[in-house]
């Protein structure tokens, strides 16, 4: 996590609104198109510094059970022993250990994301965050988008199936697509 030295009023702190944020995976099947899926289970918050936002941190976790790719038995295959042993290992963590200006609104987020039992450094294309608004409420919202691609077999997600026409059943590379909303709390 990126360390803050500023005074805490110097730090805004964001807390993620699951019910407006989404975390999205694609990975290729077959070899010939890509199966995509979901997780609606998001929690995190958002240490912002907006004099550096460098200086900036974020911690992350998805319930690995909210898992949805809108076909019951895959997600039972997905949540299985074979893949993400859900009932061993229920969540999936990210906390940044460094973030990077990439340009005006884009940063470069690294950090250790924590998978079926094992962590590795991540790094997520980030675009945002938007400027603050205020919804009908009266709550404060910022906005981000976050993009990153993982190799599964990184995480010991390692079971596939050889295809009889040649290569395999489940792609290796994972690309992951987060849109997320954060209350100022």
């Amino acid at each position: 996590m990126a360390t803050t030295t500023s005074s805490p009023a110097s730090v805004i702190t964001w807390k993620l609104d699951p019910a407006h944020s989404a975390a999205e995976f694609k990975v290729k099947h077959m070899m010939i198109s890509n199966v995509k899926g979901t997780f609606s289970g998001l929690s995190g918050t958002l240490l912002e510094n907006p004099s550096d936002p460098t200086r900036s941190s974020v911690e992350a976790s998805i319930d690995i059970t909210s898992l949805n790719t809108a076909d019951a038995q895959r997600d039972g295959h997905l949540k299985s022993a074979d893949f993400f042993e859900a009932e061993k290992y229920p969540t999936m963590t990210f906390k940044s250990t460094k973030v990077e200006r990439q340009g005006d609104a884009e940063y470069r987020v690294t950090g250790d994301l924590t998978l079926h039992g094992v962590t590795k450094p991540v790094t997520f294309a980030v675009d945002g965050p938007s400027a603050p608004g205020k919804d009908p409420w009266g709550n404060t919202r910022i906005g981000l988008s976050a993009t990153t691609k993982i190799n599964r077999k990184d995480f010991g997600l390692n079971w596939n199936a050889a295809l009889e026409t040649g290569g395999i059943l489940v792609g290796e590379d994972v690309h992951i697509n987060l849109e997320v909303q954060f209350i100022k709390g």
